[in-house]
């Protein structure tokens, strides 16, 4: 299993070469899908929500609501970074010296807390913070120190029951550092494991706001403070009507005010924005079968059964089941399906060689290697590739006679 060097040791040179991957949940949260396309004029407008009162339009729910300034500093935080950075010359070595002093025991000595929501202000006051109030903190600290700092969305590898439906998909935030030369970190304060890792885009500020203004929206919904909910989210799209997980969140709140025509036109804008957006199609799903709109529902669980299959994941889900069992030929297939269907992500390659080594085809399995070397994106993963695919070679040049 490879695994990326956690930051809470030490910094890594990241994602080398800028592949743009798509994008489908949200944050600290488990929420819902992404993407872009062009709108559709018939489901841009934001119905109203339903109150006791009567109906709630999206502009004057966003009235109700006040974005507080995300990355704003406090005199206590421009001193902090004059005092750990403000000497050091070099952006490596005033990067390091920042994340020491954030994250470090005898420092700040940031605490991870999901429930720490909050602006980067709120962050380094309570020193404790979630992804996304983490990466709001070090974005500030890091421009302070002149520093190139900006957010991005990773993408976590879809969860499925054995029946094959998605049962988790979640996105994860943190933050980059580019440094002359081409260089770029990558800061974060949960780090995941390489394996969980389907994917990653950059987002602007904008962006990152709208994405905070969703994760108090979940929250809200949580705790069926429908009209909040619907506050947040109208304030969200009205930032970034361009991200399919904000419709689709918002489809969840009408669908849970049991306003069902206007969930169905917020998830089919979801869809209009990212056409592969599970989470809409499968909410569609629910959505039709409580319409009573049983034609409709079938064609869609269709569509999502198809989408399933052409899901290089699904396919990596099923030949990590059968490994789990020893079926080592049932999980060479399923991974050589997964690797035809993503044939760009180098983990499922060198998964595949795992596979075959196990099945004692040391040739396969150098293929497969020397083809996840080629796709690898980040150093570390890079080097680790190599330095197996240099041993197995060495291994096939031992066995040759005499």
């Amino acid at each position: 299993m490879v695994h990326w060097q956690r930051w809470r040791v030490r910094l890594r040179t990241a994602v080398l070469t800028g592949r743009k991957w798509p994008v489908w949940l949200a944050l600290c949260l488990l929420l819902t899908g992404c993407a872009t396309s062009s709108p559709r004029p018939d489901v841009v407008a934001i119905p109203p929500l339903d109150t006791p009162a009567g109906p709630v339009t999206a502009k004057a729910a966003r009235a109700e609501v006040t974005l507080p300034p995300l990355l704003e500093l406090s005199p206590e935080m421009i001193a902090f970074v004059d005092r750990y950075t403000g000497e050091i010359n070099s952006r490596r070595a005033r990067l390091t010296a920042l994340h020491s002093a954030v994250t470090g025991p005898s420092v700040l000595a940031l605490e991870y807390r999901t429930d720490a929501d909050g602006t980067a202000a709120q962050a380094f006051d309570k020193a404790a913070a979630n992804c996304l109030s983490f990466a709001h903190l070090f974005v500030a600290l890091a421009r302070q120190s002149g520093l190139k700092a900006s957010y991005q969305l990773m993408e976590v590898r879809p969860q499925w029951t054995r029946l094959g439906e998605r049962v988790a998909l979640r996105l994860h935030i943190n933050v980059v550092v580019d440094l002359p030369r081409g260089e770029r970190y990558m800061v974060d304060i949960d780090p995941l494991e390489r394996w969980e890792i389907s994917g990653s885009d950059q987002l602007s500020d904008t962006e990152a706001a709208a994405l905070h203004l969703n994760n108090l929206g979940m929250a809200a919904l949580g705790g069926n403070q429908l009209q909040l909910a619907y506050a947040h989210l109208a304030q969200a799209v009205d930032l970034a009507p361009e991200r399919s997980e904000l419709w689709a969140n918002l489809g969840a709140i009408y669908r849970q005010n049991n306003q069902l025509e206007a969930a169905e036109t917020s998830y089919l804008r979801s869809l209009d924005l990212d056409p592969g957006s599970r989470t809409a199609m499968n909410n569609l799903v629910v959505l039709y079968g409580l319409m009573g709109r049983q034609d409709e529902r079938e064609d869609w669980m269709r569509r999502v059964a198809r989408h399933r299959e052409r899901n290089p994941y699904y396919h990596a889900h099923l030949g990590d089941t059968a490994a789990e069992v020893d079926d080592w030929e049932a999980a060479e297939s399923h991974y050589r399906e997964a690797v035809r269907l993503g044939p760009q992500d180098a983990f499922l390659h060198y998964q595949l060689a795992v596979i075959l080594l196990r099945r004692q085809d040391v040739t396969g399995g150098v293929r497969s290697l020397e083809r996840a070397v080629e796709h690898a994106t980040l150093r570390a993963d890079r080097d680790n590739y190599q330095a197996r695919l240099k041993a197995l070679r060495q291994q096939l040049q031992e066995s040759l006679p005499g």
